[in-house]
């Protein structure tokens, strides 16, 4: 993780976060959040439902998101202030999902920084959509 300042990071970078998502990830996300929708945890219900099979917590997914912008872009001293998102498709258990991130705005006055968010499984589909605002917070600060 390199500590970028604010003044260095230009609209039109990019950054990724890969992961597949395993039956680990989605039994401690459940413990840690206290999310026991059956949908996640409970494969005979979730083979009666709308998905057929188990599919990760959808805030689970855009977790990657905030792993590649507080690591990666903006990175590290960044405020996390806003995110909207859209849930376009499920993400199963073994599915790869990249989350990407894009400088689409800056706001010097500020040291805002506006990311268009996106997150694709393995087949290239869009799972997350979004947009988040970060504040970017330079070493010196």
């Amino acid at each position: 993780m390199v500590n970028r300042r604010y003044e260095d990071i230009k609209v039109g970078e990019k950054a990724s976060f890969t992961k597949t998502v395993t039956e680990a990830d989605v039994v401690a996300f459940a413990g840690i959040t206290g999310d026991f929708n059956p949908v996640h945890i409970n494969a005979e219900y979730a083979k009666k439902s709308f998905f057929k099979e188990r599919i990760a917590h959808g805030i689970l997914t855009a977790g990657f998101i905030s792993a590649a912008l507080g690591t990666q872009l903006p990175g590290p001293n960044s405020i996390y202030l806003k995110q909207d998102l859209s849930f376009t498709a499920p993400v199963k258990l073994g599915d790869t999902v990249t989350a990407t991130v894009e400088v689409t705005a800056k706001r010097d006055d500020k040291k805002l920084i506006t990311l268009s968010t996106v997150a694709t499984n393995q087949r290239g589909e869009v799972v997350v959509k979004g947009e988040a605002l970060i504040k970017k917070m330079d070493p010196e600060d």
